[in-house]
């Protein structure tokens, strides 16, 4: 049993947006639609599909049909086979986990409907004022500027993002340093192979910084599906424009709040939030009455703009209330403007505030994991919004179909604080029953938002769900759990075969840092994957962060889902260590037998033996460490 399902799903970007739990699930109900209709048509899929979580309970039939007759016009006479069915499906949960998110309390309505609009149509404004900000912050680069600059009223934005390198470049503009480009492929004239490994590794890396890409694959880049393609740029762009709204970056923004009590609330708000209150702020204090509630409707009244910039939106934007591009502008305005003074009683204040380095990592790493899932809310902070327990719940149901008793969970927006602790009650009830290690940990802990026991149990999350998907893989374990013994056991074992003397003895084995073995083990799986040429010797600290900063893009281009920041290889954080190895392991296993690759060298990569480069970078990486939580 555990062979059919990778046969029959012989698409790669397929088989990433699922489990093997889930295929198998999917391919019951598939199996049951066709045996009940004898011939299963695109057009039957509107009414079969009701016995199907998310999509049965949050659509109605008419919903679905009207849906279905809008995307698949051209094809709603024609036989369903499994990877049709399953787009369909991927492409109904989208629509409706857009609409059951869109009313959420600190949702991210911009991120999700960046990515989550299946319409064939896009808006002619936001493609013009997205190629005038690449225009503006790419200009300069050696490889783009040959294609600079692009014209806003064409669709040339969409041909020059077909072959992976503008965006890239762009999620390298938004979070600095996130894509090592000496892993680009940057040819002139790119193979289909290097093409899409420009691909995997861009939507690899733009989950890694935030953003939400659960119904975008390599595809939609080749065919040029404009929609998705300026989605997911529009979620770069906004990345970027928010990375300065908090209280790290910009203190002054303590002058937006009077007491220690409003400050705790502004740590928790999301960077939209910030700007709102920031702009409430500056209108108040021109005389200005009304509150600013949204990027929408709220700011069609043009006398809100006074501030003379004109960059990404124009007056006909503002009228139809544009949120994307409103919200862009604002937050232009906050980048080159924020009106706002140091005062030294708010840099005492935030002085006194807790170095929690090593907690922001981690906290950063899961959050960027849940959302990853597609769960139907966007998470901005995950000690405030996985306090109901309801993402908590859908996160589980991911990792594990079926296992969340939904008749008693309760949906947001949730004003009863027991209701939120019945959810979080049944979090902890599962976490016991996948044997969790979670001795001293209650619903409440979640509610009340304990940071060390919410990271206990997120880490033991993320553990599980990458144990489960290698169980589940075809023709590997044959059903039987892996443990970490098992993970190190197979890293150390693919080194060993290259000829090399590496050695991994533990998770947190110091000599890691270096960055050599990981490597190794990636030029084993995929011996072109390395360019050994540009490995540093890693000794210094600069030429460590180097080496983690290459492993890190190496292992996305390859199709590895990683968290990771180049400073948790350098420090040798155990837990993300353990899920980078695991993350390797599992793209190699899934790889079809005859596509594995031999450990021979590619020629054009170099060879390890040749002498290690010295180039060296700025390292930026933390002393910090936390007490480890969970069995690892």
């Amino acid at each position: 049993m555990s062979g059919y399902v990778g046969i029959l799903v012989s698409d790669p970007w397929l088989q990433n947006q699922f489990t093997q739990v889930e295929l198998r699930s999917l391919k019951t109900h598939f199996m049951s639609m066709r045996r009940d209709s004898g011939k299963l048509t695109v057009g039957d899929l509107a009414s079969k599909m009701s016995r199907l979580k998310v999509i049965g309970e949050s659509l109605k039939e008419e919903e679905r049909a009207s849906f279905i007759q809008d995307v698949y016009h051209n094809i709603l006479h024609d036989e369903v086979d499994f990877e049709l069915f399953l787009k369909v499906y991927l492409k109904l949960q989208a629509h409706a986990n857009a609409r059951s998110g869109s009313n959420a309390k600190n949702s991210s309505a911009f991120l999700k409907a960046a990515t989550t609009t299946l319409l064939h149509t896009i808006s002619e404004s936001e493609k013009a004022s997205y190629a005038a900000h690449i225009n503006n912050y790419l200009a300069e680069d050696e490889f783009l500027k040959k294609y600079l600059p692009i014209d806003p009223s064409s669709n040339d934005l969409f041909e020059i993002a077909k072959d992976g390198v503008l965006l890239c470049k762009l999620i390298n503009v938004a979070v600095p340093g996130t894509i090592d480009e000496r892993a680009i492929n940057t040819k002139r004239v790119l193979n289909p192979w290097e093409r899409n490994e420009n691909h995997t590794l861009c939507l690899n890396s733009a989950k890694a910084i935030g953003c939400t890409v659960v119904n975008i694959g390599t595809q939609d880049f080749i065919e040029g599906r404009r929609h998705l393609v300026l989605g997911l740029i529009s979620q770069i762009i906004k990345i970027q424009l928010l990375a300065d709204l908090n209280l790290k970056k910009t203190p002054q923004l303590l002058q937006l709040v009077d007491d220690s009590k409003d400050v705790e609330e502004l740590l928790s708000l999301p960077p939209e939030k910030i700007l709102l209150r920031w702009m409430n702020f500056h209108l108040k204090k021109a005389g200005y009455k009304k509150i600013v509630t949204n990027f929408s409707s709220d700011i069609k009244v043009e006398e809100l703009y006074r501030m003379g910039c004109r960059r990404y939106l124009t007056a006909k934007d503002i009228v139809e209330g544009s949120p994307n591009l409103n919200l862009a502008f604002v937050a232009h305005i906050f980048q080159h403007r924020n009106g706002l003074q140091t005062q030294t009683k708010q840099i005492s204040f935030l002085e006194t505030l807790p170095d929690d380095t090593q907690i922001s990592r981690e906290e950063r790493a899961f959050r960027f994991w849940i959302n990853s899932l597609g769960n139907s809310i966007y998470i901005n902070n995950v000690f405030e919004d996985l306090r109901n327990g309801w993402v908590l719940l859908e996160t589980l149901d991911k990792v594990s179909p079926g296992i969340v008793n939904w008749k008693i969970a309760n949906k947001p927006p949730i004003k009863l604080p027991f209701r939120k602790v019945e959810n979080c009650n049944q979090v902890v009830k599962i976490g016991k029953q996948l044997k969790f290690s979670l001795v001293n940990i209650a619903g409440n802990d979640i509610v009340q938002g304990n940071k060390k026991l919410i990271l206990a149990y997120l880490w033991q999350l993320m553990r599980y769900n990458i144990l489960q998907l290698l169980k589940h893989l075809r023709n590997h374990s044959h059903g039987k759990e892996i443990t970490d013994a098992d993970i190190l056991e197979w890293a150390n074992t693919k080194v060993r075969t290259s000829g090399s003397q590496s050695r991994m003895f533990s998770f947190k084995d110091k000599s890691l840092s270096d960055g050599i073995f990981f490597l190794e083990l990636l030029s084993t799986v995929q011996p072109r994957a390395v360019n050994w040429s540009l490995v540093t010797k890693g000794v210094t600290d600069e030429e460590k962060k180097m080496n983690a900063t290459y492993i890190i893009s190496i292992a996305r281009k390859l199709g590895c889902s990683i968290f990771l920041l180049p400073e948790d290889i350098t420090e040798v954080n155990q837990k993300m260590i353990l899920t980078l190895t695991a993350s390797i392991m599992y793209w190699f296993m899934k790889q079809p037998v005859e596509e594995k690759p031999s450990v021979t060298s590619d020629s054009e990569n170099g060879s390890h033996s040749e002498t290690i480069s010295n180039s060296t970078s700025d390292d930026s990486a933390s002393d910090s460490s936390i007490e480890e939580n969970g069995n690892v």
